[in-house]
């Protein structure tokens, strides 16, 4: 694990779902032109399974969404409608956070790269 890393804590707009997640103070996030992303206005940086965990009962909270292949897992709370975190298509063995979603105090810098998900076999080089 990077040297830089530190425990970030974050989750939905109503708090329902809440999360920590062992990353960098400083991470490269992905805005996506795809349909979806560029319809929720998602920006996320990606992050190994085990260093994300849902807190408390968040679980009961949540409800996924997928459509064509069915390998992104699009996440989001009842509640308020949020997706602060998800599986992308791009990384399925990963946890695609959305930084917005971080609690304040812990992340020091974001730089927002831009995926051509729109032309998506085109721009799978980007994550290998």
């Amino acid at each position: 694990m990077d040297q830089d890393s530190v425990l970030h804590k974050g989750g939905c707009r109503c708090r329902k779902v809440r999360w920590r997640v062992r990353a960098p103070r400083s991470v490269e996030a992905w805005k996506c032109n795809c349909s979806d992303c560029s319809m929720r206005g998602n920006v996320h940086f990606t992050v190994a399974p085990e260093n994300f965990e849902l807190l408390g009962n968040s679980e009961e909270f949540l409800t996924t969404h997928t459509f064509g292949t069915g390998t992104a897992k699009h996440v989001f709370c009842k509640v308020c409608g949020i997706t602060s975190f998800y599986v992308p298509r791009g990384t399925p063995n990963g946890v695609a956070v959305t930084f917005r979603c971080v609690d304040p105090g812990t992340l020091s810098h974001v730089e927002i790269k831009h995926n051509d998900g729109h032309n998506w076999e085109s721009s799978l080089d980007q994550f290998s």
